[in-house]
């Protein structure tokens, strides 16, 4: 279901005098702040065809009904966000879960929504009904050359449908690795999982860029073949000049510092793209900033440095998507709020005095540098970002509108409480 532009404007009068009131402060109160507007305007944040449903843990799931029962719906209900926030406007589809009957009605459906198609994802981490070989033992990395190239096969297949949808780019996850010691000759799993990285390489469009996203553990636990983001931009370097390194937040051990590896990863021009969420324990898929928001904001500090310092564009120079599950909440609500702390982090990293910032670590000012940090980050910029929904007509408050309209009650309605999204 969509919104009518209208009723959108009409939830906004009830909030316009408060935000006004609130803008105006901040304005005054702020440097530059038409410039950060036009830069959160640009900012999408591509949202996956997974996190739409609700989701679960291996002990259970919990339907909260008015799933969406198709790719259809999914589109359907990444519009209702994005009509809501205006910051939603990508789609990232995992396949096979929502492979493209007709892909051709399937990309005039979401570009009559506003919406493009951003990374494609890639599944060799699950045995698929009437696949021929298990993946059991990994996908890339197999001792058996048979499994090997059926995975390659899925990824190159992967492809052909993001051409077909207008995508640029894949995203290769690999569960492949060992739960115990002497499992796994580590040299030539190595070697077997770069050998099928660059078979699917080679069948990369001129214009695309494949992402090799690492995790330190799950499923397998005593190794995982692309573990870390050394190892990942190991694989990178030695593929070429289209292949990136993806950053999900919750693929790192207890306490990385994921803010230094971004920067790291910017400063060699190897960092393609994030997956954001939220964790207390490991990849929990938590709502973005819903646990750690202060790291979320150094995380973006090093990005908006980064990427100035090699002259990107903030909001096309990197792949922005989110990467979540959800249990407990609806999951539109859910996204809305990740969005929305996205948003806020960034824009709050947009505040930050780099010519004073610079000044106090040139200087070894370390109490200077840490107030120049938390001075951005303490600053209430809600207003700033839901000024930039305002002009591009989305709502003040997305998830309050999203509630006083009771979408997840016409979403049961039509589509009943038992349904289950693909992938899930």
């Amino acid at each position: 279901m969509l919104i009518e532009k209208n009723i959108i404007d009409e939830t906004n009068e009830d909030l316009l005098k408060d935000h006004q009131l609130r803008f105006r402060f901040t304005k005054d109160t702020l440097p530059g702040v038409d410039s950060l507007i036009e830069k959160l305007k640009a900012f999408q944040v591509a949202i996956p065809s997974w996190a739409l449903g609700t989701g679960g843990t291996r002990f259970g799931r919990f339907p909260g009904g008015g799933d969406p029962r198709n790719l259809e719906e999914k589109i359907e209900d990444i519009a209702l966000l994005h009509e809501l926030n205006h910051s939603s406007g990508a789609i990232s589809l995992h396949i096979p879960w929502d492979i493209p009957s007709d892909p051709a009605k399937i990309k005039s459906l979401a570009s009559a929504y506003g919406l493009v198609f951003d990374a494609m994802n890639s599944n060799t981490f699950q045995d698929q009904p009437g696949q021929n070989l298990s993946y059991k033992f990994g996908s890339m990395q197999h001792v058996n050359k048979a499994v090997r190239k059926q995975a390659v096969n899925h990824n190159i297949e992967v492809i052909r449908h993001g051409i077909e949808l207008g995508s640029k780019s894949l995203t290769v996850w690999l569960s492949d690795g060992s739960c115990f010691p002497g499992q796994l000759n580590f040299r030539k799993a190595f070697q077997n999982t770069l050998e099928s990285l660059q078979q699917v390489y080679e069948h990369l469009p001129a214009d695309w860029k494949i992402f090799v996203e690492y995790k330190a553990f799950e499923p397998n636990f005593y190794s995982t073949t692309v573990g870390d983001w050394g190892q990942s931009l190991l694989y990178t370097s030695k593929l070429g000049p289209k292949a990136y390194t993806l950053v999900d937040l919750g693929h790192h051990l207890p306490n990385a510092n994921i803010e230094q590896i971004v920067s790291l990863l910017l400063m060699e021009g190897k960092l393609g793209g994030f997956h954001f969420n939220d964790s207390k324990y490991g990849d929990d898929d938590l709502t973005v900033g819903s646990i750690k928001p202060y790291q979320l904001f150094l995380i973006f500090n090093e990005l908006v440095e980064g990427m100035d310092a090699r002259g990107m564009q903030h909001a096309k120079g990197l792949a922005w998507m989110i990467d979540a599950s959800h249990n407990v909440k609806d999951p539109l609500e859910d996204l809305l709020q990740s969005v929305e702390a996205i948003m806020i982090c960034y824009a709050q990293s947009l505040l930050v005095d780099r010519k004073k910032l610079n000044e106090a670590q040139e200087n070894n000012d370390v109490v200077s540098a840490q107030e120049i940090l938390q001075d951005a980050f303490r600053t209430d910029v809600r207003a700033l970002v839901a000024e930039a929904r305002l002009q591009e007509g989305g709502s003040l408050n997305p998830l309050a509108t999203y509630r006083k309209l009771n979408i997840r009650k016409k979403l049961i309605e039509k589509r009943g409480s038992e349904t289950t999204a693909t992938g899930l």
